[in-house]
């Protein structure tokens, strides 16, 4: 169900400065695969919409369909006979059972809209025939519905290769480089990971995360000390926000520590804000990723990094 074909936009170019150093083609090519992540079909850039399933059978806004979640899990049947339907692996005849766990998704199936063609990589001269949109040959245009538990509630996510956030995609924007925000930091890691409950990107939403360790970020003569949350065995994040002009309302880092840290230790992390980016939140209003953990706001600008995309 994965498409790989690149969608059409402008991004960013890792071989455009023939003249740039080893480590600035590193980033830029890092900074490329992002954005091809991001614009995948049916990558973050897609989402088009996020709809909780009813209690009953019901239809919901564009797809095909009735929906209903019970203690069960989700549930979909066929609607109109001559209309839409979702096909999946796991969707026989129109239908669907299953569930996920708080905090998952998987996408159960794909449908392609009334009145829209297929995209099937028929193309001219070029190779590269678009349709009435712009979307480039060789993609699908289905939409993938995703189906997430939240809260204790389930609902469905659309990813919509159409969706104008993807279409119109020009890059993400981003600070310079600057060596300066590249720190040694001193952390701190719990003997055991400690239970969190923090908000969401939407609203009356909360997630339980683990935090499992302190980071001291200094800037100047201004220290703040942050929580690092993860899971055992598992790469830390550092969810922060801070007091940086058009950036979005909170990003993620992601610091390096020694291999020979364990549980209860204290050392040097190495975190390089450059690498600060934006999470899905910030390109839809269909994202329900975890707010920082309290506390976890930098009391000065951090000019590096992702910038808010929109």
């Amino acid at each position: 169900m994965t498409v790989t074909d690149a969608p059409r936009v402008r991004l960013s170019d890792p071989a455009a400065d023939p003249a740039a150093d080893p480590a600035a083609e590193r980033r830029a090519r890092r900074r490329a695969d992002r954005e091809r992540d991001l614009a995948a079909p049916h990558g973050w850039l897609s989402l088009a919409g996020y709809h909780w399933l009813p209690s009953r059978p019901e239809p919901l806004p564009g797809v095909p369909g009735l929906w209903l979640a019970d203690d069960a899990g989700a549930h979909l049947r066929p609607g109109e006979a001559d209309g839409p339907r979702v096909q999946g692996p796991e969707v026989a005849d129109g239908a669907y059972d299953g569930d996920v766990p708080e905090g998952g998704s998987v996408v159960l199936g794909t449908f392609l809209p009334a009145g829209r063609e297929p995209v099937d990589g028929a193309g001219g001269a070029d190779g590269a025939r678009q349709d009435a949109d712009g979307v480039a040959a060789g993609e699908t245009a289905a939409v993938a519905i995703e189906l997430v538990r939240r809260t204790g509630r389930l609902a469905i996510r659309l990813r919509d290769p159409h969706a104008r956030t993807r279409l119109d995609f020009a890059g993400v924007p981003a600070f310079d480089h600057d060596p300066s925000w590249q720190v040694e930091a001193p952390v701190r890691l719990y003997e055991t990971p400690r239970d969190l409950v923090v908000g969401a990107a939407r609203p009356g939403l909360v997630h339980r995360l683990q935090a499992v360790g302190e980071l001291d970020l200094t800037r100047g003569d201004r220290t703040v000390t942050l929580v690092l949350t993860g899971g055992p065995g598992g790469a830390p994040t550092l969810l922060f926000s801070d007091e940086a002009p058009g950036v979005a309302p909170w990003r993620v880092a992601r610091p390096e520590l020694s291999g020979s840290l364990t549980p209860g230790g204290a050392g040097v992390a190495r975190l390089d804000l450059n690498d600060a980016v934006n999470l899905p939140y910030a390109f839809s209003d269909h994202g329900t990723c975890p707010a920082p953990p309290p506390g976890n706001h930098v009391p000065f600008a951090v000019t590096a990094g992702e910038r808010a995309p929109r």
